[in-house]
């Protein structure tokens, strides 16, 4: 059978579908435009927060580490000073601790001193001696000595507290490492880690890593919350394997990487 030929479109009809195209690229400009605007609020909203969020989340975090460090050796006298010191800054005698750790920091052995230089950095941040925290933080992190949950953990303070100055570059560079599924500071590390992502423009990894913390039932409820919005906003969805997620973006971001060669 002959097909019919196609009728030849009316000027009206013309004019119609015209109409109907700008209108729909109109609806995705907008929608563009209100993600952008959604992305760069929650810039705002979450960069320099997380900052604060980590530190203040991490600075009891030394002391539980010390003592599931040390819980099946005997306390010593090192450890029954590092015992005061925390006892004392429970009780709101901050300087106190303090002095009573500065023997630890001396002359203490590796595990103790990093306890005790790490608990002094966090009393520091706290009382805004940022450049006193960070010092103390970084010689945390050089001291290859030092437990590796303590140096991992004074990585992430230390960057946390001066991510205002660090070029994302660096973030990324330090942080990378930490913020892969199953590492113990995933979401910690991750939630910095997308927001210099952010900083750089590089939206296509921070959305899988985002959604990838989201995903992860390990990671600490508050900041999976966060992540989960953050993901959203760059219009990526979570998957049940935050592995794949991030490996995908990766992905995406070689070829990129390689075409701008």
């Amino acid at each position: 059978m002959a097909l019919r030929p196609t009728r030849p479109q009316s000027r009206s009809d013309q004019l119609a579908e015209r109409k109907a195209a700008q209108g729909d690229v109109f609806l995705r400009e907008v929608d563009d435009a209100l993600r952008e605007d959604q992305l760069f609020h929650a810039l705002r909203r979450y960069g320099k927060p997380v900052g604060a969020l980590v530190v203040a989340g991490l600075v009891g975090l030394a002391g539980w580490l010390w003592y599931d460090y040390h819980k099946a050796t005997a306390a010593g006298e090192q450890g029954e000073r590092m015992t005061i010191a925390l006892d004392q800054l429970e009780a709101g005698r901050v300087q106190t601790s303090s002095d009573s750790m500065a023997p630890l920091v001396k002359d203490g052995g590796p595990g103790y001193r990093a306890a005790a230089q790490l608990t002094q950095a966090g009393i520091a941040a706290q009382q805004n001696k940022t450049d006193d925290a960070a010092k103390l933080l970084a010689a945390v992190a050089a001291d290859q000595s030092a437990p590796q949950a303590y140096r991992d953990l004074a990585t992430i303070r230390e960057v946390a507290i001066t991510m205002d100055k660090l070029p994302p570059e660096k973030v990324v560079e330090r942080l990378k490492p930490l913020a892969v599924p199953g590492n113990a500071w995933f979401g910690s590390a991750g939630e910095l880690l997308g927001v210099a992502y952010l900083k750089q423009g590089k939206n296509d990894l921070a959305g899988p890593l985002f959604a990838a913390m989201a995903k992860d039932k390990t990671v600490p409820a508050s900041i999976r919350e966060r992540a989960r919005q953050l993901a959203g906003t760059l219009g990526v969805d979570t998957i049940d394997d935050p592995k794949a997620l991030i490996a995908q973006g990766q992905a995406q971001q070689g070829p990129a990487d390689a075409g701008a060669q």
